[in-house]
This record gives C-alpha cells, structure tokens and sequence, in this order.
C-alpha cells in the first residue's frame, strides 16, 4: 500500500501543470468553486472511477481535493488501499481560496446548493430542534432524537467520517447526472 502526502496550497499551486486534479466533493459545491482544471469525481462514485484514476497516476501525480482536506484524504486511504498514489490538498479548496488563489465556476446556468458542512449543520440543528420540540408537546421520547443527533456529531469529530454527509450526498442535488460523470471520466482517460 502506497502512503497518501500532502501538499499545501502554495505547493499544489507551484505544481498544478504537472498535476491531475481530482475534486471529490459533491457537483454542486464543485460548481460553487474549484480549483482550475480539477476533474469532478465524488467520493462516493470512486470506485467506479478506479481504472482511470489508476491511469492518471501511472501518467503523472494525482493531487485529491475537497473543501476542507477531510473527504480528500478518506479518497487518498481508499486509493493508496487499491495501490494508487496519490496527494491530498492540505485545507482543500477553503485554504487554497484563502491564500489569493483562484476558483473557477462554470458559467450561467449552474445550481446553487450549499457545501455539505452547511447541509450537515442544517439537517442536525433541524433534528435537534425537531426532537425537541416533539419531547415537550408530544412525548418526551421524541428527546431521543436530539440526543442521537448529539451523538452522532461526537461520533463524527473522533472518527473524522460523517454519516449523515454520506447520506446527504445521495440527494439528487448532490449526485452528478450521469453524463456529467461520463464525460469527467472520459477527461480523465485523455489527460
């Protein structure tokens, strides 16, 4: 198994010619922003792209991106398990944006949708207050709705995974059409 490194932002920057750079978040947070020339795969739709990953870092480096540098290095252990060599963003495209480097956005016609931490924060409080609005006028049971949700979010900071991210990315506004996708992977296999 190869080991996953890291670039930081100035690094990748200095780099990015010589670079495939794969975005794992969802179509619409690559739509909000992503670094030039990067190449939309999801997390959840790696392994179907494994050969032509695996071809692209025969060919050269691949750098895996994300908003934060979470979700791209769970992509980097999952490829480095399937012997790709890869590297991971270091603060992802938030610290790439925030040293003065540009993102690109597709032109007209794209759909708006929130990064997943935001959806991730909407959907819990939601919970939370759901939970507990139910506990105090139909039953107090429903509390234990908000106490899931509580454990869950401490789930998720130990482990640096997230459940209900995960479940959030198959929401269709966060899946890629499948043209989309074909036509990344297609990119992918001419780089």
């Amino acid at each position: 198994m190869t080991t996953p490194i890291t670039l930081d932002p100035q690094q990748a920057r200095s780099r990015l010619h010589e670079l495939t750079v794969i975005d794992v978040r969802t179509p619409g947070e690559y739509a909000g922003g992503h670094i030039p020339g990067a190449l939309n795969i999801p997390l959840d739709q790696l392994g179907r792209a494994l050969p032509e990953i695996r071809a692209a870092a025969e060919r050269g480096e691949v750098l895996v991106v994300c908003a934060s540098g979470a979700r791209s290095e769970n992509a980097c252990r999952t490829l480095a398990e399937n012997g790709v060599h890869t590297a991971s963003l270091a603060g992802g495209t938030g610290a790439w944006a925030a040293q003065g480097n540009d993102l690109d956005r597709p032109e007209g016609g794209t759909r708006a949708t929130w990064g997943m931490e935001r959806q991730v924060r909407l959907t819990a409080g939601s919970v939370v207050l759901l939970g507990l609005a139910l506990g105090e006028f139909v039953h107090p049971a429903f509390r234990l709705l908000s106490a899931g949700i509580a454990g869950g979010l401490v789930f998720s900071a130990v482990t640096n995974t997230c459940g209900m991210a995960a479940m959030l990315a198959k929401l269709p506004h966060n899946r890629p059409r499948q043209a989309d996708l074909e036509a990344t992977l297609t990119r992918l296999r001419g780089n």
